[in-house]
């Protein structure tokens, strides 16, 4: 496939940013903007080719080309992969752009999907990370990374600003760059509507988070045993809940709506949190986008804010106090001891917007070669700060790319990191501070790509973004092996790697280890007994648990009590049956049928798409019924998933008792068209039916009633 010649537009972009170097007058940075654009934009000008046809899209009804509905619009292409720091940093930055900006206005950031891992080619996967990461823009699934190739894009992220024909204006490489997109942006925008360029028409969105079907939990990324409690980082609700371990909710910690707020359980406010440490009736969370680490007290039932200023930081080196220090984006957290300390007094932090290991001194305590800290102190122990998989004997020349997942040998004192972007498990020795490899990745610390899923020895075994850690037994560690949807158990000693969970693709599945299904599980524990392994299936939006002693896979519920006992404010509670659907999914009714008490109800579901729309592969298209009362039962399995239209449940039903009653069935649907248009439905169909009390003869032939839907 052909590139665009991208050099005399890189050179210009180059000139560009010389020029403004050093400049603070503002109407003098808007002239050299200004004629960047012009220079640009006239006479012989390079542009972008289109987006290819036939690719999945989210967010909108349908396909969107530079040159049909997006003619007019000046375009910001975000070229983005989900599993990468660096392009979640960058999300608040284009939300203030569409903030600042509308659609109407004559501005549209369109992301454009070029993944890393072939985990994150299928337009599912990205789907979830659509909802997780609450993007609200067009995102193009480029599987094939055709559109990066074509503009020579090295990076991500790497955002392209377009003009109203297509014409190539900047660019803007990595993060940090708020401040100079939106000044950009104002100068172009300004410069093509004096020219009458600009249109300002609509462009149709169909947000796929108005769709989510209401749940407990919401993209858990970690979990944390403690004592007989299990604390369960609730992220995409921005909550931490506590349960029993039977799945009772104890304790709602965050309001459900993300923001950085102290104060009591009911007030606080959390950003996507993840890994959670507890040390008594204290628990410290790894609040993650608000860039901090946060303490919770059950006892008094307040938060507060130990680490971090709420604002993204960039400094390598810390050791500011608590609230002074800046950090970024923390993923996981685990105590240990500082030298000489009986007791926990050091928490260790996976600094994934940094590539670092960070430590939280909870007490005065000593450190390696002599050096000291004082209580409260945040400090780098290991990385550089390059993305890199770089092994070493001094903690500082060691390189990380983007640790997500921590677990403490306290008897070896050992630190395992999960270290997602080299796809490898890593150990740094507490007694000197040495960073060795363990398994996965390749020996070259540069090559961030050495990824795979072969269970094997060192680096000849192969993971894929590994995210989560945690201690299997006295000498082994479990792995999350997120992106291959499985979970390892790695020997240290050995170095060697083996599955025990998962089918190396994305499902959602209970039953024998060989059979169970994940999809991205993030976080794993293990009870204090060593008989339960929890799992936070992110994607599946909920908890597993695997029984060592049964080799059997259960889904761990989590069941609300009344809005009486447990207050969570705004984050409310869910009954114990969970809906597939949204609550303003389409209602079907049909016409009442009469039944006699113990005759038998046949109903068949047959939904039908339309020509050249399919059930999309991977998502999770699912049915259950819906019953309110005991006027009837359900004689058939009472819910399954959906992975054709042309094998369809028929559903058994009896009436038990006279009396009025609704059964119903809800679906929810998720399926595209030929040419990459994505939707998601949700159906509730309510057939009324009336039990009568059967005579000295009843009948004994069944009644018939088919739940039928054309999808239009």
């Amino acid at each position: 496939m052909a590139g665009v010649n991208v050099t005399a537009f890189q050179s210009a972009c180059f000139e560009l940013e010389e020029q403004l170097t050093g400049i603070d007058d503002k109407a003098e940075r808007r002239q050299y903007i200004q004629d960047h654009v012009q220079k640009l934009t006239k006479g012989k000008y390079t542009v972008c080719p289109d987006f290819k046809q036939g690719l999945e899209w989210f967010n909108v009804p349908s396909p969107l080309s530079l040159y049909g509905n997006l003619k007019g619009k000046l375009v910001v292409l975000d070229f983005f992969t989900y599993c990468c720091i660096n392009c979640i940093h960058i999300l608040p930055d284009l939300h203030a752009l569409e903030q600042q900006f509308t659609v109407t206005d004559g501005v549209v950031v369109v992301g454009v999907h070029s993944a890393k891992f072939d985990n994150e080619k299928t337009s599912a996967n990205i789907l979830s990370a659509v909802l997780r990461y609450n993007i609200t823009h067009p995102v193009v699934n480029d599987a094939d990374a055709s559109l990066w190739h074509q503009m020579s894009i090295q990076c991500w992220p790497t955002l392209l600003v377009l003009g109203p024909e297509g014409q190539l204006l900047y660019t803007f490489v990595g993060e940090g760059h708020r401040e100079e997109l939106l000044e950009f942006v104002s100068v172009a925008l300004d410069y093509f509507k004096s020219r009458g360029q600009i249109s300002d028409a609509n462009v149709e969105m169909k947000l796929y988070k108005d769709s989510i079907p209401p749940s407990p939990l919401l993209f858990p990324g970690k979990v944390c045993v403690v004592e007989e409690s299990l604390v369960i980082t609730d992220s995409g609700h921005h909550r931490v809940l506590v349960t029993d371990r039977q799945g009772v909710v104890q304790e709602c910690i965050g309001s459900g709506k993300a923001g950085m707020r102290d104060g009591h359980f009911t007030e606080a406010m959390f950003s996507s949190p993840q890994g959670v440490a507890a040390l008594g009736n204290v628990i410290f969370v790894a609040d993650t986008e608000n860039h901090a680490v946060r303490k919770i007290c059950l006892d008094s039932k307040q938060v507060e804010t130990v680490c971090g200023t709420g604002k993204q930081g960039h400094d390598h080196e810390g050791g500011q106090q608590g609230t002074d220090q800046e950090i970024s984006s923390p993923w996981d957290l685990v105590l240990g001891k500082s030298v000489g300390s009986s007791d926990p007094n050091v928490l260790f932090i996976a600094m994934a917007g940094t590539h670092q290991i960070w430590m939280y001194f909870l007490e005065d305590g000593k450190w390696l070669k002599g050096s000291q800290y004082s209580k409260g102190t945040c400090v780098r122990f290991a990385g550089s700060g390059k993305e890199e998989n770089r092994n070493n004997s001094y903690p500082a020349r060691a390189c990380f790319a983007q640790p997500s997942g921590l677990a403490l040998d306290s008897t070896k004192n050992m630190l395992y990191v999960a270290d997602s972007e080299s796809s490898t498990v890593r150990m740094i020795s507490l007694q000197d501070g040495s960073v060795k490899a363990l398994v996965g990745g390749e020996r070259d610390p540069m090559n961030l790509f050495a990824y795979g899923d072969v269970d094997g020895k060192g680096v000849d075994a192969k993971l894929q973004h590994p995210l989560g850690v945690a201690m299997f037994g006295e000498d082994q560690v479990a792995v999350a092996d997120s992106y291959n949807h499985k979970v390892k158990l790695i020997n240290p000693s050995t170095k060697t790697s083996t599955t025990i969970l998962g089918q190396g693709e994305p499902g959602n599945r209970c039953g024998s280890a060989t059979d169970a299904a994940f999809n991205e599980p993030g976080g794993l524990a293990l009870d204090p007994t060593g008989q339960y392994l929890y799992i936070a299936d992110t994607n599946n939006h909920s908890i597993k648990v695997y029984d060592l002693s049964t080799k059997e896979v259960a889904e761990f519920p989590v069941i609300f009590p009344t809005l009486t006992e447990l207050d969570c404010t705004d984050s409310l509670p869910q009954p114990v049956f969970k809906r597939l659907t949204p609550a303003r999914a389409e209602l079907v009714t049909l016409e009442q049928l009469n039944l006699l008490e113990g005759q038998l109800l046949l109903c068949h579901l047959n939904i039908q798409l339309p020509e050249h729309w399919h059930l999309t592969e991977g998502a999770p298209s699912a049915w259950q019924i819906w019953l309110e009362d005991d006027v009837t039962e359900c004689e058939s399995p009472a819910k399954g998933s959906l992975t054709d239209l042309v094998h369809l449940p028929w559903l058994e039903f009896r009436g038990r008792r006279t009396g009025k009653t609704d059964i119903k069935l809800e679906c929810m649907l998720y399926y595209c068209d030929d040419i990459g248009t994505c939707r998601m439905k949700g159906l509730v169909f309510v057939q009324p039916v009336v039990i009568f009390k059967r005579d000295a003869h009843p009948s004994t032939d069944s009644v018939q009633s088919d739940f039928t839907y054309l999808v239009q």
